[in-house]
């Protein structure tokens, strides 16, 4: 099992220390969400990137790539009738696959709820395809880079695009890509009628990247969610991807997150034998 961790939660720290101290802590990868380094993609340097992948390398840690793709951007817009704003984001998709690439990584993770909840008097079908339309765009470039993109549907909560796993399969088909895949997450998986352990067996073809977390946005084993079912579906599809905490909530500390979550991760991957 490669466990990684998201690289927001730790604030304010330096790269250096936070890099430092997830290889510590037994992490072998980092997610870089763009806003971290700057809130404008474009505006981030050759030089700029060159230092954080090396940051990365030098602290023994692989980069699995971004998530939070859109967060803290102004004027992207997934689902939108309007081709120019479609064209536009689907050119800044391509832009963070070329960032992606430059620091190492081959995963970009698409969920973005505000950049993609339903405009007034657009359907969620009309939104499938205006949708389909802005990542095509941006494909020539994630497989020219070798960046796969990975659909992230979200609960309902968090908006009321992509709410589920099929969707997100169906996204994935009509944009047709061997670059184009799913991600899944425990939180948003929560919110589905269907067992978290069978949307994972059910989605086997298309799953490339995971997200571990809780429906009360702290990490594993700092909820009610049970783990075991979910890493011996896991180890039934033979996942061979990233595991990837991902939380919401900091309240508890930078350093409790990080060392309960990978500690409950293991005990539960030696229970089911992962």
């Amino acid at each position: 099992m490669k466990y990684a961790i998201c690289n927001e939660l730790f604030q304010d720290w330096p790269f250096e220390k936070a890099f430092a101290y997830a290889r510590e802590t037994g992490y072998t990868g980092v997610e870089i969400a763009p806003f971290t380094i700057h809130t404008d993609a474009r505006e981030i340097s050759p030089g700029q990137r060159a230092a954080v992948k090396n940051q990365i390398a030098d602290a023994g840690l692989e980069c699995v790539g971004l998530h939070w793709l859109l967060a803290k951007t102004e004027g992207y817009y997934l689902t939108t009738p309007d081709e120019a704003v479609r064209a536009r984001t689907g050119e800044y998709l391509a832009e963070l696959a070329r960032l992606c690439r430059d620091l190492d990584g081959s995963i970009m993770v698409l969920g973005s709820p505000f950049q993609r909840n339903l405009l007034p008097g657009v359907t969620h079908e009309e939104a499938m395809a205006h949708a389909a339309d802005t990542v095509k765009r941006a494909m020539p470039v994630l497989e020219d880079r070798g960046v796969t993109l990975a659909l992230e549907p979200l609960g309902p909560a968090e908006g009321d695009f992509l709410n589920t796993a099929e969707r997100g399969i169906e996204l994935a088909e009509m944009i047709g890509s061997p670059n184009c895949k799913l991600h899944l997450d425990v939180k948003a998986m929560s919110t589905e009628t269907k067992a978290i352990a069978d949307i994972l067996r059910d989605s086997r073809d298309w799953m490339v990247h995971f997200h571990a977390n809780d429906p009360n946005l702290l990490g594993p084993g700092m909820g009610e969610v049970n783990y075991e079912p979910i890493f011996g579906a896991l180890k039934d599809i033979a996942y061979d991807g990233w595991v990837s905490v991902e939380v919401f909530d900091y309240q508890p500390g930078i350093e409790t997150i990080c060392e309960e979550s990978i500690r409950h991760m293991r005990e539960v991957a030696a229970r089911v034998g992962l």
